[in-house]
């Protein structure tokens, strides 16, 4: 069943579409930076994206800062709020059930299904930010010499966020630490929409509710009436993944981000499965 999901996932335009889009924005933004060089002032504008032109190793980062905020959750509740309704609404769910396939199965395949879209998405838009940046704006990494670093070589090597130089191999494990992060964060905004989708036959219907729960958490975090519920909300630690690039890494929200989308993801799948399973389907 988990193959017969994938291979649909694959042969699906849909989901081509909606990667190479995500992997596009990127690369329009870095074009147009590379031949203006104008970057957004530091702390304006997408993370890192002040820093790429000293180091195209930066870019993958710049590049998930980009789509974070908007397309990417989008793409991610579109695919998961298509998994059960989008069968519903075709027809099709009745069918799928009928056959000797259980629904704690079904709903296991539409989930790795769905795991398996969110880090192709985010592994390529990292690996075509990574080519584009290294073919735009190059590479420089610190050189290696006797007496350790010195002023020439740091101003010339990629920096973090405060101030300190990386090395390439810095550079790639806090990228990955960034991926991962931002991975399971949308693997939460994913539980959501795969939650709606059980108990709505529209697949759009179940996309625009996660989308909209998301919405009203980004809200209610600008808010200091809503102080209580703050360290609560699925999106109040989104962008802690910049902690990845601080020197050294500050771990407190990178934790609490990594905790709180769990609690989303156990809770809106639990969720799902007690609802799909005593489910009455007529479609």
């Amino acid at each position: 069943m988990i193959r017969v999901e994938l291979v649909k996932l694959v042969r699906r335009p849909r989901s081509w579409v909606s990667i190479a889009l995500l992997c596009g924005l990127p690369v329009v933004v870095a074009v147009f930076v590379a031949v203006t060089h104008i970057a957004p002032p530091p702390g304006q504008g997408p993370a890192l994206l002040s820093e790429v032109l000293s180091s195209g190793t930066l870019y993958p980062a710049a590049a998930l800062a980009i789509v974070l905020p908007i397309f990417l959750p989008v793409a991610v509740a579109v695919v998961a709020g298509d998994a059960i309704a989008g069968e519903a609404s075709a027809g099709t769910l009745r069918y799928l059930l009928a056959r000797p396939v259980g629904r704690t199965r079904l709903l296991v395949a539409k989930l790795v299904t769905l795991i398996v879209y969110t880090l192709s998405a985010v592994l390529l838009v990292a690996g075509t930010a990574y080519l584009t940046g290294i073919i735009l704006f190059g590479s420089k990494p610190i050189a290696a010499t006797p007496g350790g670093l010195t002023t020439s070589n740091i101003a010339s090597a990629a920096t973090s966020l405060s101030g300190t130089a990386m090395s390439p191999t810095d550079i790639a494990l806090r990228t990955i630490g960034a991926i991962s992060f931002i991975a399971v964060s949308m693997l939460g905004v994913g539980a959501i929409a795969l939650f709606l989708s059980t108990i709505t036959d529209s697949a759009l219907g179940a996309a625009l509710g996660a989308l909209a729960a998301l919405i009203t958490s980004e809200v209610l975090v600008t808010l200091n009436a809503a102080s209580t519920v703050d360290p609560y909300l699925p999106t109040r630690y989104w962008l802690a993944w910049v902690d990845f690039f601080r020197d050294p890494i500050v771990w407190r929200n990178i934790e609490r981000g990594f905790a709180v989308q769990a609690i989303y993801v156990v809770v809106f799948l639990g969720a799902a499965w007690a609802h799909f399973a005593t489910k009455d389907v007529t479609s």
